[in-house]
C-alpha cells in the first residue's frame, strides 16, 4: 500500500509499544485496579468484536482491502471504528492501572493518531463505497460522536 497517510499506522504501533515502558506506578489502590480491568476487558471486547466482523478483510492500512464489502452490522451498527474505540478504552485501563504521567501523554498522542486515522479512513471508504458509506456515516458515529463525513 503506497498511501502517504499510512504513516499513521506506524505511529499507532509505535505508541502502543511505548505504552509498555517499565516503571513504578504512582498509585496502587485496589479500586483503581478494578476500574482498569473493567476498561481493559471492555476495550478488548470492542476490538475483538470489530475484528470478528471484518474477518479476513481486516487490514491495518487507511484504505480498505480491495473488493471487501462494506461492513455495517454487528458492533459496526454503534460505531464506525470499534477497533480504534476498543484500543482507546482498553489502553486507558492500562494507563490507569500503570498510573504514570508519561503513559498518559503517550495515550493522548495515541488518541490523536487514532482519531486522525479514522478521519483519513472515512475518505478512503467514501472513495471505495460512495453513497453507501455516506449513508452509513450519516447514521453511525465515527467513534462515539460525529456522524457524517468531515
Amino acid at each position: 500500500m503506497k498511501d502517504r497517510a499510512n504513516w499513521l499506522v506506524w505511529a499507532q504501533f509505535l505508541l502502543l509499544v511505548l505504552l509498555l515502558l517499565p516503571g513504578d506506578p504512582m498509585w496502587s489502590e485496589p479500586w483503581i485496579t478494578v476500574i482498569a480491568v473493567v476498561l481493559g476487558v471492555l476495550g478488548a471486547a470492542l476490538s475483538f468484536a470489530g475484528v470478528a466482523v471484518l474477518g479476513r478483510d481486516l487490514v491495518p492500512w487507511v484504505a480498505p482491502k480491495p473488493e471487501a464489502p462494506l461492513r455495517t452490522s454487528g458492533v459496526y451498527v454503534r460505531t464506525r471504528n470499534p477497533i480504534y474505540l476498543g484500543l482507546l478504552v482498553g489502553t486507558a485501563g492500562w494507563v490507569l492501572w500503570r498510573g504514570r504521567i508519561e503513559l498518559i501523554v503517550i495515550w493522548v498522542l495515541l488518541a490523536i493518531v487514532l482519531i486522525a486515522k479514522a478521519h483519513v479512513e472515512q475518505h478512503r471508504l467514501v472513495d471505495a463505497y460512495g453513497d453507501d458509506y455516506r449513508a452509513y456515516a450519516a447514521r453511525t458515529p465515527l467513534l462515539l460522536f460525529g456522524r457524517g463525513i468531515r
